[in-house]
């Protein structure tokens, strides 16, 4: 199935921008800064939207303007107007159980914690829809973690992290088209663990 809706989540605002958390919204940046496609905000989807056409077709990119445990209203207004369903979207966020500098696929799955994920699964009924999860690390212990995310990476990591998402944008076109093996494999290839 090709995918129609990417998905780059964050917490908006300057104090934000640079925090692990905003990993996700980095990602689509970057693909947003490939393909020249600018992002508008749009009040009555809460998000920044942009469009472009890929390898023939139609996707539209959006970065939530909600806090991150909100993402799932802006997802679900979205899909809904535009009538796309869930199979066909692409969330891309931060992963713990990552090192920087990993890039991994999956689809469907639960939310690991995450409360941008916690937030979509029950805004999209609880079906399945594909992730991008890019690696930051983790702080080694749980109770960490909160002030983890909404830290700034050290400058080694955000080299790692920055290296990932550029090394990943050429495999933006089979992620359109739904061509996941390859995805898989190309991520398996450019992000070493």
């Amino acid at each position: 199935m090709p995918i129609q809706l990417i998905v780059g989540l964050g917490n908006p605002g300057k104090e934000y921008a640079a925090t692990r958390h905003n990993a996700g919204a980095w990602w689509l940046q970057a693909v947003c800064y490939q393909y020249n496609v600018t992002l508008q905000t749009q009040s009555k989807f809460q998000a920044s939207i942009g469009e472009s056409i890929i390898d023939g077709l139609r996707v539209k990119f959006a970065i939530p303007s909600t806090y991150m445990n909100l993402s799932g209203q802006p997802v679900a207004k979205i899909a809904k107007y535009f009538a796309i369903p869930s199979s066909d979207i692409l969330v891309a966020h931060d992963e713990l159980d990552f090192a920087p500098g990993i890039i991994r696929f999956k689809t469907g799955g639960g939310h690991g914690g995450h409360n941008g994920l916690r937030d979509i699964m029950p805004q999209l009924n609880g079906q399945t829809f594909q992730r991008l999860r890019i690696g930051i690390g983790h702080p080694g212990n749980r109770d960490q973690v909160a002030d983890y995310v909404l830290a700034q990476p050290s400058k080694n990591d955000k080299q790692l992290i920055d290296t990932a998402i550029q090394d990943s944008l050429t495999m933006v076109p089979a992620i359109v088209v739904g061509d996941w093996q390859k995805v898989m494999n190309c991520l398996h290839q450019t992000t070493k663990e």
